[in-house]
């Protein structure tokens, strides 16, 4: 028995060190292709970004969020970015009128790229090493909650954090890109 138990042990750490030596199959295959149908999905389920929020609108998004990144694990990044999309998306989207089965898909195929790079980071790390891009993620979300919550969840606030949710995944598709190797 005891002899099982100390095999079970051994195993479960071989596989723990064996998946953070080498990089997540799912990332290098899968990850950009769900970012893509994401985007295309940001793009469709609403259409062009409305005459009538033209006034209301504001560039938040950093180009450089993903770049001071470089010195962070790849998935944990990746994990945080999709975590905070997630948790943006499972706000109040009652003003909104976007195409309601793209919107369900679009926060579907967000939730499943959160649930596979939380497999890819062993044990569903939330941390980041607190400097960087983790801390520019962090801040830019906040910031489109805050567009959000001053604008009472309005149509055009939606469609705000649409079109900068869209820009951040353009970003990180480049960021995927440049990290992943085929």
């Amino acid at each position: 028995m005891a002899v099982l138990k100390w095999l079970s042990i051994c195993l479960t750490l071989f596989c723990q060190g064996t998946a953070a030596s080498t990089p997540c199959n799912w990332t290098q295959f899968r990850l950009g292709k769900l970012n893509d149908v994401s985007i295309d999905l940001l793009s469709d389920m609403g259409g062009l970004f409305p005459l009538k929020c033209a006034e209301e609108n504001v560039e938040l998004f950093p180009e450089d969020v993903y770049k001071n990144t470089e010195g962070e694990d790849f998935s944990v990044v990746a994990l945080e970015a999709m975590r905070y999309v997630d948790q943006l998306y499972n706000n109040s989207l009652t003003s909104v009128t976007w195409n309601k089965a793209k919107l369900n898909l679009f926060q579907n195929v967000i939730y499943r790229q959160v649930q596979n790079l939380e497999l890819c980071v062993v044990g569903g790390v939330w941390k980041s090493s607190g400097d960087g891009g983790s801390v520019t993620l962090k801040t830019y979300f906040n910031k489109l909650n805050t567009v959000l919550k001053d604008k009472e969840h309005s149509a055009c606030a939606w469609e705000i954090v649409r079109k900068e949710i869209r820009e951040n995944l353009v970003q990180f598709k480049k960021f995927i890109d440049s990290r992943v190797k085929p």
